[in-house]
């Protein structure tokens, strides 16, 4: 069973900094591009950061450029998102989700789900 698992979130102030974990079991995804998304109360799932399968290459939402950073560590099966500097429009639910292929743009290219971690950000 293919499982992708979520961590890290919580409530932090404005300004503060936090690091999720997104651990995958039940198959290696080394060959598979994998993405962060969120989605905020009352607003559709947006994407946030996604990472090539060789780790190569990153690509944000303009909105968390230069705060936040994808990294992935392919021996541990696990892919991570640093936030710094968080403000209270990151408030939102964060998914990790793995792609189907080495690179994945849009979201109907991931194929697996995690069921999220909430993030708060307080003013």
């Amino acid at each position: 069973q293919v499982q992708l698992v979520e961590s890290g979130g919580g409530l932090v102030q404005a300004g503060g900094s936090l690091r999720l974990s997104c651990a995958a079991s039940g198959r290696t995804f080394s060959g598979n591009g994998m993405g962060w998304f969120r989605q905020a109360p009352g607003k559709d799932r947006e994407f946030v950061a996604g990472i090539w399968s060789s780790g190569g290459g990153t690509y944000y939402t303009d909105s968390v450029k230069g705060r936040f950073t994808i990294s992935r560590d392919n021996a541990k099966n696990t892919v991570y998102l640093q936030m710094n500097n968080l403000k209270t429009e990151d408030t939102a639910v964060y998914y990790c989700a793995a792609a189907v292929g080495a690179v994945a743009f849009t979201r109907s290219e991931y194929s697996y789900w995690g069921q999220g971690t909430q993030v708060t950000v307080s003013s």
